[in-house]
Formats: structure tokens, C-alpha cells, sequence
């Protein structure tokens, strides 16, 4: 029997394997209606940060309409509207209501305050507002160039913005 030190031999190294983590989808909470807000004794409404929205002059006088992609997965059919700033738009065999309160052509949010950086279209947005059987389901931004940021979300129909209208 003999005793000391056995010679142990070292696995080789391995070779490193590249690391690739995983990413966890990232929940954005949905823009709750209007109607959902908790309402002042005054009638007014409360929200948690309000920021100001300021639409400069130039970008008013220059923009007129939105085009917006309308799509029934149902029906399995796709739409494309023009959709006049601050009117009322009903969508053709449903019972849905858009109004599109003010487009920015090169959207921008600071702190307090949602802005129009230029009147070059570098990141439209329009504030919807969308109703169904007169109830405010939807009261966002709609981003063109980054639509599923916030986006109208329905069991049966999505409503995305395509691009600002020139006046």
C-alpha cells in the first residue's frame, strides 16, 4: 500500500463556448382611455406626469393629415385611410371612432414636454384617440417608424400610422 502523492491528471481545458443571454420581452404598459383616468373633483383630468404637448407653428401649418393602416385579422383584410387632423374618423363596418389630435413629424419627449424636434418627418407620431361604441379604448401615440412601441392593441383590429400628409 502506498502512500503520497498520486500524480492526478487535468482534464484538458475545454474550449470556451460563446455566451448569447437571453433576452426577456419587456412589458410596456398600454396607454389606459381617457375614461379609465381617476377624475378630479373639478372634472378634470388627474394623470400621474402630464407632459405638455407642443405643437410649434411651423409643423401646424405644414401637416394637415394622417395615412393610417387599418387591418381586420378577422376579415383578414387591410385598409389604408387618410385621416384629417382633429376630426372624426368611423371606420367602414366597424364600430370603431378615430380621431387624430396632433401629429409630429419628428416626435421628441423630454421631461415635461412632447415635441416636434424639426418639421422633417425623421420620427412621426400622431395622438390618437380611438373609440368603440363610444367608449375611449385607446388614447396614445402611434408611431410610424416604430410601431409596436405602444401600440393600439384589439383582439381583432390594429391601426397603425403610415406617414403625415402634406397640406
Amino acid at each position: 500500500m502506498a502512500f503520497g502523492c498520486e500524480s492526478k491528471k487535468e482534464p484538458p481545458p475545454q474550449k470556451s463556448q460563446s455566451f448569447t443571454p437571453v433576452q426577456k420581452p419587456i412589458h410596456i404598459p398600454l396607454s389606459k382611455p381617457q375614461e379609465e383616468r381617476p377624475q378630479s373633483p373639478h372634472g378634470s383630468v388627474v394623470t400621474k406626469s402630464e407632459r405638455k404637448i407642443v405643437v410649434p407653428p411651423d409643423v401646424q401649418k405644414k401637416w394637415s393629415s394622417v395615412r393610417v393602416i387599418f387591418e381586420d385579422r378577422q376579415a383578414k383584410r387591410k385598409n389604408e385611410y387618410t385621416i384629417k387632423l382633429n376630426t372624426e374618423f368611423h371606420i367602414e363596418g366597424t364600430n370603431l371612432k378615430v380621431i387624430c389630435k396632433d401629429f409630429l413629424p419628428d416626435f421628441k419627449m423630454e421631461k415635461d414636454i412632447i415635441t416636434s424636434r424639426s418639421n422633417e418627418p425623421n420620427n412621426p407620431a400622431v395622438r390618437a384617440i380611438i373609440y368603440e361604441k363610444d367608449k375611449a379604448i385607446f388614447n396614445g401615440w402611434l408611431y410610424s417608424k416604430y410601431p409596436d412601441i405602444h401600440a393600439f392593441e384589439h383582439p381583432r383590429y390594429s391601426l397603425v400610422l403610415k406617414e403625415g400628409l402634406l397640406r
